[in-house]
């Protein structure tokens, strides 16, 4: 088993988790999960994916998680995100290295 994340979390609601902008974040992240799953998900690395994206220059809004959230190349398996397209980025960890 994977070590358990220290990522900071914040209870917005029953099925909204808020990872506050710290560091190099730029925005804060999301994850959409209630309490079982969030027990689920801090087993991998993910949620520090989600702070990762949160770094990526051109960023709109937050670095979203979606319930299926799982460990990912880059992006976390689930994770969504939106970026300017004068200042962001085109990432295939967002994509998905599976598409061509």
């Amino acid at each position: 088993m994977q070590k358990k994340q220290t990522i900071k979390m914040q209870k917005i609601d029953e099925y909204r988790w808020r990872l506050p902008k710290e560091g190099k974040m730029r925005t804060d992240g999301i994850v959409y999960a209630d309490e079982s799953m969030m027990a689920d998900i801090r087993k991998d690395q993910s949620l520090a994916q989600v702070a990762n994206v949160a770094w990526l220059p051109g960023i709109v809004g937050h670095s979203l998680a979606m319930p299926d959230i799982h460990w990912g190349y880059g992006f976390p398996i689930g994770g969504v995100a939106a970026f300017s397209l004068d200042e962001g980025v085109v990432s295939p960890g967002g994509v998905g290295y599976d598409i061509n």
